[in-house]
């Protein structure tokens, strides 16, 4: 089998250079001078750093800042095309895979329906495959490009590089996914759980409207979350914070796949809400608003269920309704333990119940939060879109490569 083959590309050397590079990303147009302010280097320093920057084609400069009277200063910003990663977001039933530029910018993307997904062989074979065609059908230039991301459902065993059972891939046991990507493709390979892989890329693309801390909640098929606090992504010791869909809410009748009652995912999955409409509201209204309720068709029902709460279906806007208070309560205590300003929502499956998610959560978060006579915790929707997971993927590399972390402290190279 062909690979993707490697990159030439130099990897950023050293922790000031990591530095200088997500301070030009998160400001935008940014001098020298404001570097040196921003960063705490000196500007010799800061001049050195950029200097590299430039001659390693991942920066820019851009023109001048307007004159105070003295000199211009030249602004530099970041290059798009100075790197690029592929991302792959793998799904029970398809993969959506993005080739993304420094800047995150999608160049071209693809939807790859599974017609086997319980054979991770056959995923991982025509995943790799599509890749390689996505990137035959850009103009690229492929030395830059630094690797592939993987945004997949957990558990996530990060030592290892393997998916571990994951409930919404039967079939998938110990899945080495590192290794068999690695193979399939000859780059580097990254994976982290959707959620993760999705505040990643939320944290590399928001630039500075998401500097700091935000609690980043993920819908698809399932219910996720990743945790960014101080600029930095909470992984936990095995790899798999985050797991939301097992925070305790109000317990009912439906069993977790880990054995708890209490579990909010069964309860607020696209699956759980379309079986609330069926279950709640009967058949008259599932025909109503174009509901099989068949196990076949659970994309096709959760779109004509979120078009139809769009609209203002009041069957529809209840059973939603009911599992945004769930969801509701379950951020309320996430949001007091992580002490976050922020909470982010994103996901392919949230598109168009939105507006009932964030009035449910900003109701029950600033009304009860522990610090709301501080400060309010801003509800806000993604700012990448549905693609979140595949260019997270993504950003797993990039923000891997070129984002300052406990990796680049050991490097002398400045």
């Amino acid at each position: 089998m062909t690979t993707l083959g490697g990159t030439n590309l130099p990897r950023v050397g050293g922790y000031n250079q990591a530095v200088v590079l997500d301070a030009i990303r998160t400001r935008g147009a940014v001098s020298r001078v404001e570097l040196a302010a921003l960063t705490g280097l000196t500007n010799q320093t800061v001049s050195n750093v950029v200097r590299k920057l430039l001659d390693a084609g991942l920066v820019t400069e851009t023109g001048y800042a307007p004159s105070s009277g003295g000199k211009r200063r030249t602004l530099l910003s970041p290059r798009p095309d100075g790197a690029y990663a592929i991302g792959v977001h793998l799904d029970p039933d398809s993969a959506v895979i993005v080739l993304v530029d420094l800047a995150g910018e999608v160049i071209v993307s693809r939807r790859l329906r599974l017609t086997a997904p319980d054979d991770p062989a056959d995923v991982v074979d025509r995943v790799a495959r599509a890749a390689r065609r996505l990137l035959g059908r850009s103009a690229v230039d492929a030395t830059r490009l630094l690797g592939l991301g993987i945004a997949a459902p957990g558990p996530i065993d990060g030592s290892s590089g393997c998916v571990v059972s994951p409930p919404n891939l039967p079939g998938w046991g110990r899945v080495p996914l590192v290794e068999m990507f690695t193979s399939a493709t000859g780059l580097p390979v990254a994976l982290d759980n959707d959620a993760t892989a999705a505040a990643i890329g939320e944290r590399w693309i928001g630039g500075e409207s998401r500097a700091g801390s935000f609690l980043f909640i993920y819908l698809g098929t399932g219910i996720g979350a990743g945790i960014v606090l101080d600029n930095t992504v909470l992984h936990g010791g095995t790899g798999n914070a985050g797991e939301f869909g097992h925070m305790p809410v109000e317990p009912g009748d439906r069993v977790c796949a880990c054995g708890a009652t209490d579990c909010l995912g069964p309860y607020c999955s696209p699956a759980a809400i379309i079986d609330d409409l069926l279950r709640l509201h009967g058949r008259a209204a599932a025909d109503r608003i174009g509901l099989t309720g068949t196990p076949e068709s659970p994309h096709d029902d959760w779109k004509a269920l979120r078009r139809a709460a769009r609209t203002g279906d009041p069957d529809a806007v209840d059973v939603v309704r009911r599992a945004a208070r769930r969801m509701a309560q379950a951020t309320r205590g996430a949001v007091s333990l992580l002490d976050v300003s922020r909470v982010v929502l994103g996901g392919e499956a949230l598109r168009g119940i939105e507006p009932i998610l964030l009035e449910e959560i900003d109701q029950a978060v600033n009304r009860t939060s522990v610090a709301r006579s501080i400060r309010r915790v801003t509800i806000e929707r993604s700012v990448i879109g549905d693609t979140v997971g595949a260019i997270g993927a993504a950003s797993l590399v990039l923000h891997g490569n070129y984002a300052p972390g406990w990796r680049l402290l050991t490097d002398t190279a400045s």
